[in-house]
């Protein structure tokens, strides 16, 4: 999926298709590096060399490694926005369960299989821990994506209700994650339980 990070996280925003093509490969060798090595000894010029592209192409797009780590984490967002109202348009009229389960499995399997998720996910978290911006980005995304679903006012109120859900499930896949490699299935179940009981509360 060559999803593009918005142009305002970007130096200059890619016009031709080669462009693209060049900005995916600087973002996917970005990740994999920031597994291989951590955020501290990633370097513009490592992710040129990996990516197979000159320095300049890399300054072209960010200014420095922090730009970049910012532009994965834009990209992370819409691969999962995409991949949320994808599967929801296969699930159809399941109601804020299905909706739900379909937001932390798609979720989970990001964390499971996206190189440099775990650092950045969908806001850079560097230094280690600055989590409150990147999860009102996500509350607010899954509120325009889910209200229309759920035939509720993307108000306020349910903007609310999305971050405490999105700030809980934060933390309780964070200790799964710290439990086990793949993330601790108990853990993972407690956490899908607790939304339940909060979410019914508010939206039965």
């Amino acid at each position: 999926m060559k999803t593009v990070p918005h142009p305002a996280s970007l130096r200059r925003a890619p016009v031709q298709r080669r462009s693209a093509e060049r900005l995916t490969r600087i973002l996917d060798a970005c990740a994999d590096l920031l597994d291989e090595v951590g955020y501290d000894d990633l370097s513009t010029r490592a992710v040129a060399q990996r990516a197979g592209v000159p320095i300049g192409s890399v300054y072209r797009f960010f200014g420095n490694k922090r730009q970049m780590a910012d532009a994965l984490a834009q990209r992370n967002l819409e691969r999962f926005t995409a991949r949320v109202t994808e599967r929801l348009e296969e699930t159809g009229d399941g109601g804020w369960r299905a909706a739900m389960d379909v937001v932390l499995d798609e979720y989970l399997a990001m964390k499971r299989t996206a190189p440099g998720f775990s650092l950045v996910d969908f806001g850079n978290q560097i230094p280690v821990g600055t989590r409150s911006e990147p999860n009102h980005r996500v509350a607010d995304r899954l509120t325009e994506l889910l209200s229309g679903y759920l035939d509720r006012e993307p108000d306020d109120d349910l903007r609310r209700t999305f971050l405490i859900a999105v700030e809980t499930a934060d933390t309780l896949v964070h200790l799964a994650f710290r439990m086990a490699p793949e993330g601790d299935e108990r853990i993972i179940e407690e956490a899908r339980e607790m939304l339940r009981a909060y979410l019914a509360r508010v939206l039965d």
